[in-house]
């Protein structure tokens, strides 16, 4: 699979990584033998970078993946964590020695010495203009706990803010193509000041994938059942943002859409693949069928001008109205 670098940094990252929240929590039960498969399918099928974080299942997901690669020491994976939703999402907890004490518990749980890339986890929007952030994560580096850092933003406008930081290597955002306003400014920046960009939640919770329904029941202890309206979290990361109704019916029109040899999602996927600034998006799985099926989507033609042009009259017509004055 083709690997991109990942901004300023030397690292490199596969076009399609995988997104690991799934295997921790929030998204239904995957019991360990599961989880491990699914990391098991995704790096034979090329994927060398995935994306965790210390609060998904409480550090499940980082603690597996820490089991999967000390069974594999021949492969190369860039493991990136995000750190800081353990504690009041208020500015004052991003400090030093909390930054230190999240770090050690992420080392820990994924069994190294030096992270490889640390990203704030959508902290609160004024983080993002403190120079004392910076500098605390700038003494990770120094430190050698960490290789290199990033940030995960909700909006456009933390993306901005952030990518201005000289020593920010990435920016985790929405991406997908019912979330398309970071093509507008963010994706531009980026590419100007050499920050490289994560692409998450890019079948829109599943939306995308064409497989749901106005009558899909999603289990409890899913997001998609609890944070349609923001109650846990931020809306924006349950569906997009998009209200539920309308996603399935835009769904439906995008499946429509896919060239002969594409799946919904996979479509969903090769449209950012090759937005101009992306270096990897980064899809969940919850079986081994769902992580190779994403990864094949890397290999997958470029799409056409005509296939472009009618995901963008989609969104204009069905989406966004509802989430571009948000996000």
């Amino acid at each position: 699979m083709d690997e991109r670098v990942i901004g300023r940094s030397q690292q490199q990252a596969s076009v399609v990584g995988l997104g690991t929240w799934q295997l921790g929590a929030d998204w239904g039960d995957v019991d360990d033998k599961e989880a491990l498969a699914v990391l098991e399918a995704a790096a034979e099928s090329g994927v060398t970078f995935f994306d965790t974080a210390d609060v998904y299942g409480d550090g499940r997901s980082e603690q597996t993946i820490a089991t999967f690669l000390a069974g594999r020491p021949d492969l190369h994976v860039l493991v990136a964590t995000k750190m800081g939703r353990r504690v009041d999402q208020i500015p004052e907890n991003y400090v030093l020695d909390n930054f230190r004490a999240w770090n050690d518990r992420s080392r820990r749980n994924l069994g190294v010495d030096r992270i490889d890339l640390v990203q704030l986890h959508c902290p609160p929007t004024p983080v993002y203009s403190s120079d004392e952030v910076f500098d605390a994560l700038d003494t990770l580096v120094a430190e050698e706990r960490i290789a290199r850092y990033g940030v995960s933003v909700e909006t456009c406008e933390e993306a901005l803010t952030a990518i201005a930081r000289p020593n920010v290597t990435s920016v985790q955002i929405i991406l997908n193509a019912f979330r398309m306003k970071p093509l507008l400014k963010v994706l531009p920046a980026a590419q100007e000041a050499g920050v490289g960009i994560i692409a998450r939640v890019p079948l829109a919770s599943g939306l995308l994938s064409g497989k749901y329904t106005k009558d899909t029941v999603f289990p409890e202890n899913d997001h998609r059942t609890y944070n349609r309206h923001g109650e846990a979290f931020d809306q924006g990361e349950t569906f997009s943002g998009v209200d539920y109704t309308t996603g399935v019916e835009a769904a439906a029109e995008f499946s429509a859409l896919a060239p002969e040899g594409y799946t919904p999602a996979q479509l969903a996927l090769r449209w950012i693949i090759d937005q101009p600034g992306v270096t990897t998006v980064i899809p969940g799985a919850r079986s081994p069928e769902q992580a190779r099926a994403n990864a094949a989507a890397a290999g997958l033609p470029t799409l056409s001008e005509a296939t472009l042009t009618a995901i963008r009259d989609l969104y204009d017509r069905r989406i966004k109205e509802q989430v571009e004055g948000r996000w």
